[in-house]
């Protein structure tokens, strides 16, 4: 029973160490003693005896790792190892000298790569230093053009910019004198076309105004007959006269 249980707690948890000890005394019973493996400590190991069969147990089972990941997952893997005497183990899943040079070949590729973006990128540096220059320059003219931070400024600089504003105001006026002429231009234009429209309008009243008349004159003229019918009426005869 006791060794069914050992062997249950040593496939469950394999971290566990368990130590039985048997007690001479008849009364005695069984003491299952457990010790928890703590987490190693990563640092180097002083005792020199402890150190290399760490070494062994490791390297064992880095090589292991090593033939199980090729071979598992058809990779190309190259493992050296040097041991603290120089003692060289290494393991390679093909030809350890065409995948070291593979690797060099790979490496000065990236490493091109890399200066080329490190270039790049020293490049985009220089230009955001140069626009960012030409920023300020702008924002420092705009205020001196503007009447602020001038107290800096020499009497050739004051010269000049009096010079520039002067040649802004000229462009200013000649602009705002463009847009009356042109204002004024379609205000002459409407008012050339208002003006066709209300003669358009004249002679259509007229035209209207004298259809009228005539129709009223004729409307007259046949009106004043029928009165004149109905007034003298007709001849009667003689006898009935008398």
């Amino acid at each position: 029973m006791y060794g069914n249980l050992i062997i249950l707690y040593a496939h469950v948890f394999p971290s566990i160490n368990i130590s039985i000890k048997l007690s001479s005394s008849p009364s005695s019973s069984w003491k299952i003693e457990t010790m928890v493996r703590g987490k190693v400590q990563m640092k180097r190991i002083e005792n020199a005896t402890s150190r290399q069969v760490t070494f062994s147990k490791r390297r064992h089972g880095l090589l292991k790792k090593a033939c199980e990941l090729s071979v598992l997952c058809d990779a190309e893997v190259a493992l050296i190892i040097f041991s603290q005497k120089g003692e060289l183990y290494e393991f390679s899943s093909s030809n350890i000298k065409k995948t070291i040079q593979k690797y060099h070949d790979h490496a000065k590729a990236n490493e091109s790569c890399n200066i080329e973006n490190e270039s790049h990128n020293q490049q985009l540096k220089n230009d955001t230093i140069t626009i960012q220059n030409k920023i300020d320059q702008v924002e420092v003219s705009q205020r001196k053009l503007l009447g602020q931070s001038l107290g800096s400024c020499s009497v050739d600089e004051l010269m000049k910019l009096d010079s520039k504003v002067e040649h802004s105001l000229t462009i200013i006026r000649e602009r705002k004198t463009q847009l009356f002429k042109d204002q004024l231009e379609k205000l002459k234009e409407k008012e050339r076309l208002l003006l066709e429209e209300n003669a358009r309008l004249y002679q259509r009243n007229i035209s209207l105004c004298e259809k009228t008349y005539t129709f009223t004159r004729r409307q007259n003229i046949q009106n004043s007959e029928v009165e004149t019918e109905l007034f003298i009426g007709p001849r009667l005869p003689q006898n009935s006269q008398e």
